[in-house]
């Protein structure tokens, strides 16, 4: 019996210095991710369907939800009362998709055999696309079941994470992230740091008070209004690539200012862990982080450490284009989106035109594997087609346009 426990002794010590040998992000390595733009996905709930005041407002004398049949590239009888002009009216459909609907699949999911969905943006936002978030501490109150109530909770809260509730669209998706994970299936979302909307709570106090805005420093303001102008407006911003619809954050030399920057970190703890009991296994699995490049690095350093500081096994992966070893070795992400494998792989197997050989092909896998850590070419997002590209469809049945 002495020799028997010394051996369970041993093993137990070797197991344990095995474990603490476990790369926390094993879980990732070949995991098959699934991609899901909500509004897109299924309509769980008709209920909370968006409404014409808050999508086209008074731009449109009529307006409804867009059928899930039809054909996409076909204007409805409703849109072309407004314009026959496909770009005129595409971005004011809304189909009504829900978090509901996402949980309503998961089972479809599971049997798919995936381990990852990643959604694009969730966070409270006016468009369809949500990249023009107006907070980032409630989920889109169109994705939850009482669209009126939850609007009623945000805007009675104030910038301190202590006045944050949850509100029902909160309360859907966290129950999405405890029934994905039932089935084994981890839960990543979409960072838009670099710029909000102008709906954003803190950028609409800035409008109202100006210069005399407690927010007043959250944003990259070119010129404020000057009241004794009253038949002009001064106030002017830096908005992402031009678009005045998407103020950008104010930075200095280390990344977001303080106060950005903590509530970017505070919005990352509540998604993290919901409870704030210090186990994440209620909150969100990883993030993906939006325009990556257009966001000081040194911010994202620090926010990747607090990340895993609060769950080690979570995954951050940043939106790059191209080849970026420098942003993995200098732990600013875990993993990045990975279209250098895209491009060469759309070249061989679906252009026509662009086709390149065998061995073409084979020397740019090669480049792509031999930009990165060989551990972290196997948590790469490779993909084909996204929000961003083509769908891998089209792109067969129309190649090289």
């Amino acid at each position: 019996m002495k020799i028997f426990a010394n051996f369970l002794i041993i093993s137990t010590l070797f197991a344990s210095t095995l474990y603490s040998q476990v790369d926390p992000l094993n879980w990732a390595k070949g995991a098959v991710w699934y991609q899901i733009f909500p509004e897109r996905f299924h309509n769980g709930f008709t209920g909370n369907d968006p409404v014409k005041e808050n999508v086209v407002g008074e731009r449109a004398q009529e307006w409804q939800i867009h059928p899930w049949t039809s054909a996409w590239y076909k204007l409805q009888d409703y849109e072309k009362t407004r314009s026959n002009k496909y770009y005129d009216v595409v971005y004011d459909r809304r189909y009504g998709g829900d978090l509901i609907g996402v949980i309503a699949k998961l089972d479809y999911l599971a049997e798919l055999g995936i381990d990852v969905i990643y959604f694009n943006p969730i966070f409270e936002a006016r468009s369809l696309h949500k990249y023009d978030a107006s907070t980032y501490h409630h989920i889109d109150n169109n994705f939850g079941y009482g669209r009126e109530r939850d609007s009623e909770i945000i805007s009675s809260e104030t910038s301190d994470p202590a006045t944050w509730t949850w509100t029902s669209a909160d309360s859907v998706f966290l129950l999405l992230i405890e029934r994905a994970h039932d089935k084994g299936i981890r839960i990543v979302i979409d960072g838009v740091f670099n710029h909000c909307g102008i709906d954003f709570w803190a950028f609409q106090d800035l409008i109202k008070n100006q210069s005399n805005s407690p927010y007043s420093d959250w944003f990259d303001v070119k010129s404020f209004d000057n009241p004794d102008t009253p038949d002009s407006n001064e106030f002017d911003y830096k908005g992402w690539a031009g678009h005045k619809t998407l103020p950008e954050f104010a930075e200095d030399d280390v990344g977001f200012v303080a106060p950005v920057k903590d509530y970017f970190f505070n919005i990352t703890k509540r998604w993290m862990d919901p409870n704030g009991d210090g186990n994440p296994s209620d909150g969100v699995d990883g993030w993906r982080l939006d325009v990556a490049l257009d966001v000081n690095p040194k911010f994202w350093v620090a926010w990747n450490a607090y990340v895993k500081s609060i769950n080690p096994e979570a995954i951050t992966v940043g939106e790059i284009w191209e080849g970026a070893s420098e942003w993995i070795e200098k732990k600013r992400f875990d993993a990045l989106m990975n279209y250098p494998f895209v491009y060469p792989t759309v070249n061989f197997f679906i252009d026509k035109n662009n086709r390149i050989s065998v061995t073409k092909f084979n020397s740019e896998l090669k480049r792509v594997r031999e930009l990165y850590p060989p551990e972290s070419n196997f948590l790469m997002m490779n993909l084909i087609g996204s929000h961003d590209t083509d769908r891998f469809a089209s792109m067969i049945k129309n190649p090289d346009l």
